[in-house]
């Protein structure tokens, strides 16, 4: 990396190796949540291309501390705000070579995060080191692949109390399917999680009459709820499912009737529906079969229809890959699903085959691409 700073309003000078960079990141061990060398490296990126760095870190057990980096650079023109994360899940066993080498084999680069996404972070530090833009900014969490507590949420907490607003949001989650740059994310499924207990009477099973048993009743609101169908989809979001996703009753003899059953739903909805709206549905069958339901709303639907953003990122991509990407709504949930409620946020990045795997990789030339995408989204947001 060649550090020279410019002087203001001169062209940016600074060259910086997307394939160096995520391997930096990649050799920094960052299980979530991410502290120290690994904001290190990228603060020192950072600031050798002019940005103003800011961490701070926020929470307290069991969800915290965490530690987070906001970094801006310009005060004029369109704001464009690249999120990402640099905590990654952890390892896993079976790695060819340590999940920390951040080792160059046949044209991949190896590692935890190589892919989600130290890859897309790297990326897109080096395109702003070519690009200067109107006003830009990194907004990068240490907790993303955890409870998100202290992450993404204190990040628009701390942009708020610097008077900081987007105008654009680009989330570099590996949104590629088959090919870079074949998909790009303009809306999310929202999530909710939902905790159900039925309790009874613990008793002899020869004498149920002295008991109460509470499995009976979970298994008919259990019933009830697989019988929903909460919708058929729209024209951009599949359709939104209920699943069970745990039975619980811990019961180890043969001859006792259980105090407690337990179960777990998770649901995942489109734009027809709310989060708390769907979970007092279920807390009103819960309680039509003695039961109750306790709900944790991870996020809420969004979608960005077609507009300024994806096409400015849409342009970009066909400039370097010569396809036009669709738009989709599909996976799971992200950081976007806050970010969101800033601004117009869509998300792009690396192909997702390996995020979450054992020899998770990325390829050398697919990292360079990306750099030139994120340079021509940095560019035409200026224009």
């Amino acid at each position: 990396m060649n550090s020279p700073q410019p002087a203001p309003g001169e062209p940016l000078k600074v060259t910086i190796d997307p394939v160096e960079l995520a391997a930096d990141l990649i050799r920094a061990d960052s299980v979530t949540p991410a502290h120290g060398a690994v904001f290190d490296i990228l603060a020192t990126a950072l600031a050798a291309t002019g940005f103003e760095v800011d961490r701070f870190v926020v929470g307290d057990a069991p969800d915290g501390p965490v530690e987070n980096l906001l970094a801006i650079r310009g005060d004029r023109g369109r704001h464009l705000a690249f999120a990402g994360h640099v905590d990654v899940v952890p390892p896993g066993d079976g790695w060819t070579d340590s999940p920390w080498s951040g080792t160059v084999r046949g044209g991949l680069l190896y590692g935890r995060g190589a892919v989600d996404m130290k890859g897309a972070v790297a990326a897109f530090v080096a395109a702003a080191a070519r690009e200067a833009g109107d006003t830009v900014s990194l907004i990068v969490t240490g907790d993303e692949e955890g409870p998100a507590t202290y992450g993404t949420v204190a990040l628009i907490e701390r942009m708020a109390a610097r008077g900081m607003r987007p105008d654009w949001c680009l989330v570099g989650e590996p949104t590629s399917a088959a090919r870079l740059g074949d998909t790009i994310k303009v809306g999310r499924r929202g999530s909710v999680n939902i905790w159900i207990e039925v309790a009874g009477r613990q008793g002899h099973v020869a004498y149920p009459h002295l008991a109460d048993n509470p499995i009976p009743r979970l298994i008919a609101m259990l019933a009830e709820i697989e019988a929903i169908r909460l919708d058929d989809g729209n024209r951009w979001f599949q359709p939104s499912n209920i699943e069970i996703t745990d039975l619980q009753v811990g019961n180890g003899a043969t001859n006792v009737i259980p105090a407690l059953a337990t179960a777990r739903l998770s649901i995942r909805f489109n734009d027809l529906h709310r989060g708390g709206e769907l979970a007092d549905r279920i807390a009103a069958i819960a309680a039509r079969h003695g039961g109750t339901a306790t709900a944790r709303i991870s996020g809420e639907a969004f979608l960005t229809p077609p507009g300024p953003l994806s096409d400015v990122v849409t342009a970009a991509i066909g400039d370097v890959t010569g396809i036009e990407p669709e738009l989709s709504t599909t996976g799971g949930t992200s950081d976007a699903r806050f970010l969101s409620r800033l601004c117009p946020t869509v998300e792009f990045g690396l192909l997702n085959a390996t995020m979450h795997k054992v020899d998770e990789a990325v390829a050398v030339d697919d990292l360079y691409r990306l750099t030139d995408i994120y340079a021509g989204i940095i560019r035409r947001a200026a224009a």
